[in-house]
């Protein structure tokens, strides 16, 4: 993987200071990962997330009950025509949780720990009325639950067991296996893989937990992170594209931040099989150093991060660069 040279040296520079000038979400994520700023001056622009910008935002409508919308995967009272002509919802209580994970809310904070609690207490699955941090059945749902609760402090062991249980034979995992598929799909994998790396992160794991992230991660990176292994093209052009807030959705640059992330916990150095799909991020870098929101899920929000597709993202930049960094500096 190549160096970067100097016109993209001074890129960076000029990006880095539109990424500054936006929300402290984002800023903190700067610093810590794109800047090396010390850990003090991070963590205080993280502080802020609680109170200010869109971190503060989100909080500020979540119900007393500590959920959001008044339910777990759907808000309360939620008409499924809705889904079929508008799109799925996205304002309920996880995928807020997931939402202020990657905001970066603090879990230490008073307030994260109420929301936990409460969301404990208060919040049933719309399958069946499950406790929410028991758990659901279908594994991409699990898989975000045990991100989320292993970031904010739940323990999620109960949950982390399943997913390792209800792994497939090539490796990952597929939300329909309880419908009869029998081979993994690079969205439900990269769900799994996300909770079982922040339970990692918080916990150390399982040795059985640790086995089925190792084999989640051969599972991409057999196929490159976009390719069927049959035939070598690509199993879904949109993994190719940029999407965000991803919610349950998969694509190239979500994989690498995967990766990143990963090595930043265990030190491994990028795989070989990453090079296709980082110089295809590489490629989509616009003249002006940024990189574009390709497209957005339809559906109800509380409110946007972007400003929609076709243009500049914060975010995705974020994402890219912070790839783009961990795989030109690592010899």
């Amino acid at each position: 993987m190549r160096r970067p040279n100097v016109r993209n040296r001074l890129y960076a520079e000029a990006v880095i200071d539109w990424l500054l000038d936006s929300d402290p979400s984002i800023r903190w994520q700067v610093m810590r990962d794109l800047l090396g700023a010390p850990e003090a001056e991070w963590k205080a622009e993280r502080a802020k997330v609680e109170t200010e910008g869109w971190g503060a935002r989100l909080l500020a409508h979540q119900d007393e009950d500590g959920q959001w919308a008044g339910g777990a995967f759907v808000p309360r009272g939620f008409d499924y025509r809705e889904w079929q002509q508008v799109g799925q919802p996205w304002t309920a209580t996880t995928f807020a949780l997931s939402q202020l994970r990657e905001f970066g809310l603090d879990p230490v904070t008073d307030r994260a720990r109420r929301t936990v609690e409460l969301i404990g207490a208060n919040a049933r699955w719309d399958h069946a009325g499950q406790p929410y941090w028991e758990g659901e059945v279908e594994e991409c749902i699990n898989g975000r639950t045990v991100a989320d609760g292993a970031y904010f402090g739940v323990d999620v062991s109960s949950v982390v067991d399943r997913l390792v249980g209800e792994r497939l034979d090539d490796g990952g995992w597929n939300c329909e296996r309880a419908n009869g598929s029998s081979r993994s799909s690079f969205a439900s994998t990269i769900n799994v893989l996300e909770g079982l790396l922040e339970y990692e992160r918080a916990t150390g794991g399982t040795p059985e937990s640790r086995d089925a992230r190792a084999s989640g991660e051969e599972y991409l990176l057999q196929r490159h992170l976009f390719r069927r292994l049959t035939t070598g093209e690509p199993a879904d052009e949109r993994f190719l594209t940029f999407l965000h807030p991803n919610r349950w959705r998969y694509d190239i640059l979500r994989a690498l931040d995967y990766f990143r992330s990963a090595a930043a916990l265990t030190g491994a150095a990028p795989d070989r099989r990453l090079g296709e799909a980082v110089d295809r991020v590489r490629s989509r870098r616009r003249p002006d150093g940024t990189w574009p929101l390709d497209w957005s899920l339809p559906g109800r929000v509380w409110f946007d991060v972007d400003d929609g597709p076709g243009r500049p993202s914060r975010w995705v930049t974020l994402r890219a660069m912070r790839v783009l960094k961990w795989c030109d500096q690592t010899p």
